[in-house]
C-alpha cells in the first residue's frame, strides 16, 4: 500500500469515527497514528469524557474486533488471559481464551487491579503472546491495548509501575469539550434518539495490516533522527525536574509514531515538525519527575514542553 491509500483510508477512519466523537480531532489522529504504529495507548482522564466510545469507535471503524474489561480489585489474570477447562468427554485439558485474544482489548480504569493482573497484560502487549501452563498462544494481529485510567480517584487503585508505563506508546488526555462542542453533543443525541452509536466499518483488519507495514517505508533523514535522540536525552540530562529520563525505549517510540503521524498527513518522510507534535504523548510518561514537584503543579507534560522548546530544531535548506 503506498502513503497516498494510508492517507486516504486514514481520513476515511477519522471522518467516519469523527461521526461519534465531537471534536478532539488531535487525540483522535494520536491515537489512529498509535494503531498505525502497532502501539498500546494509555488514556487518562475525568469520567464522562468518551474515553471507551473511542476505543469502540476506531475498532468499528476499523474493522476490527472489540472486547472490554473492566478492571477490578478482584480481577484475576485468568479473566484476561484465559483458563484450561478438563473436558469430560475427551478427558483432556482445554484452554478457553480469554478477551485478551482479540484486536483491540479495552483495559477499562486499568489501575483499578493489583500488580498481579496488571503484568498479565505485559507478554501480551510486547509479545503479542500468551504463555499459559508452558504453551505460547499467539494473538490476532493487529493487536492494539487501549487502557483508560482515572487520575482523580486513587482509593483502591494500583498505580501502573514505571515497567508497564513503558509498555504504552502514547499517554493522552481528552479534556472536557468547548461550549460548542457540548451543544453538538447534544444536538447529536435528540438527533440519534437513542443513546446507542453505530459506526461502520470503512476499512478491513487486512487493510489496517497494510497501513501498518506502509508506515515502515516512511523515510527518516540523519537529522531528523538526531533531532529525535536529541530530545530524548534533553529528557535525561535535565536534572533540575527529571529524576529519570526516556530510555532508548522512548526514542523508538518518537520514531515509530513520528512516522506514522507522517503517513496520516500525507507524506512518506519525516520532518521535524511530526517529532515534535507527538513527542509530549510519546515521552511525558516515560518521565519520572524528582520528589519535590510530586506536590506541585509541575507535570510531566509541562516539564516536556519546556524541553520540546530548549532542544534546536534543525533545518533544511
Amino acid at each position: 500500500m503506498k502513503i497516498e491509500e494510508v492517507h486516504e483510508k486514514a481520513d476515511l477512519v477519522l471522518s467516519e469515527v469523527g461521526k461519534v466523537i465531537v471534536g478532539k480531532e488531535n487525540v483522535l489522529k494520536m491515537i489512529l497514528a498509535t494503531i498505525l504504529a502497532d502501539g498500546h495507548v494509555l488514556i487518562e482522564d475525568l469520567p464522562g469524557l468518551a474515553k471507551t466510545l473511542m476505543a469502540k469507535s476506531f475498532a468499528g471503524a476499523l474493522g476490527l474486533d472489540f472486547k472490554r474489561v473492566q478492571f477490578t480489585p478482584d480481577l484475576l489474570p485468568s479473566d484476561i488471559i484465559g483458563v484450561s477447562v478438563f473436558n469430560q468427554k475427551t478427558l483432556e485439558f482445554e484452554f478457553k481464551k480469554g478477551p485478551v485474544f482479540t484486536n483491540i482489548l479495552l483495559a477499562d480504569e486499568v489501575n483499578r487491579s493489583p500488580p498481579k493482573t496488571q503484568s498479565a497484560l505485559l507478554e501480551a502487549m510486547q509479545e503479542r503472546q500468551v504463555t499459559v501452563e508452558g504453551k505460547t498462544y499467539s494473538l490476532p494481529r493487529p493487536f492494539v491495548v487501549i487502557a483508560t485510567q482515572n487520575p482523580i480517584e486513587q482509593e483502591g487503585t494500583y498505580p501502573l509501575p514505571e515497567a508497564q508505563l513503558d509498555r504504552f506508546l502514547v499517554r493522552l488526555h481528552v479534556g472536557y469539550p468547548t461550549k460548542k462542542e457540548e451543544l453538538e453533543i447534544l444536538r447529536r443525541r435528540i438527533g440519534r434518539k437513542s443513546d446507542e452509536i453505530s459506526v461502520s466499518p470503512v476499512v478491513t483488519a487486512e487493510e489496517v495490516l497494510e497501513m501498518q507495514r506502509a508506515v515502515e517505508d516512511v523515510y527518516v533523514s540523519d537529522p531528523v533522527l538526531e533531532y529525535i535522540v536529541d530530545i530524548v536525552e534533553a529528557t535525561r540530562k535535565n536534572k533540575k525536574d527529571v529524576e529519570v529520563g526516556a530510555s532508548p525505549r522512548g526514542s523508538l517510540a518518537l520514531l515509530k509514531l513520528a512516522r506514522a503521524y507522517a503517513a496520516i498527513e500525507g507524506r512518506d518522510y519525516v520532518i521535524p515538525d511530526d517529532v515534535k507534535t507527538v513527542a509530549i504523548p510519546a515521552l511525558s510518561h516515560r518521565l519520572i519527575l524528582k520528589r519535590e514537584l510530586w506536590y506541585t503543579k509541575v507535570s510531566q507534560e509541562s516539564v516536556m514542553a519546556k524541553i520540546l522548546d530548549r532542544v534546536p530544531v534543525p533545518k533544511f535548506e
